[in-house]
């Protein structure tokens, strides 16, 4: 793979690598999510990492986080047209995911 393929695949990773990246991304296809939405489905999560990984996801330009100014203060958190670029790669990541787990079934 050429150099300029790798810094390419490199920089995805560093969009979405993780343990938690994937797992967002996959709740905010479905639609916008309240941080506690996201809190309660993302089994494990802490809100401290959760916090940081929207945050780094923001920064990355693939979610947009909303603040509505009331009482008490409400935030939700949807996907940008970049983010929504990330479906068909999730898709087929889903797919390779399913393969290999029934290879390892067959074994």
């Amino acid at each position: 793979m050429s150099d300029r393929l790798t810094c390419a695949v490199e920089s995805t990773i560093k969009v979405i690598g993780g343990r938690w990246k994937v797992l967002i991304l996959r709740e905010l296809f479905q639609g916008v999510k309240r941080f506690n939405e996201l809190h309660r489905v993302l089994h494990g999560i802490t809100q401290k990492m959760l916090t940081q990984q929207l945050r780094e996801m923001e920064a990355d330009g693939i979610i947009h986080r909303e603040v509505y100014a009331q009482v008490p203060p409400k935030v939700e958190y949807s996907l940008t047209p970049l983010g929504e670029s990330l479906k068909p790669i999730l898709k087929e990541m889903h797919q390779w995911g399913l393969t290999y787990l029934q290879s390892q079934r067959d074994k």
